[in-house]
């Protein structure tokens, strides 16, 4: 996992990104391996890390990702 050690997140903030992880995990097909939900969801540290607050866009953006990492 990405060293998140020095990020700090509201309560706020944890729980836009706990809704973007958890819409962005019931969005995938079939079974979902442990490594595909820690993609998601180093995705999504980053992205609110680097200040994205919009659940949404938290959950296109660890999709993306996800797909093109898939790909490579």
């Amino acid at each position: 996992m990405l060293d998140f050690s020095n990020a700090s997140f509201s309560p706020e903030v944890i729980g836009i990104m706990k809704t973007a992880l958890d819409a962005a995990v019931a969005s995938l097909p079939g079974q979902v391996s442990s490594a595909h939900i820690q993609a998601v969801a180093e995705t999504i540290l980053r992205t609110a890390k680097e200040g994205e607050r919009d659940p949404v866009v938290l959950q296109r953006i660890a999709l993306m990702e996800l797909q093109i990492s898939m790909r490579c």
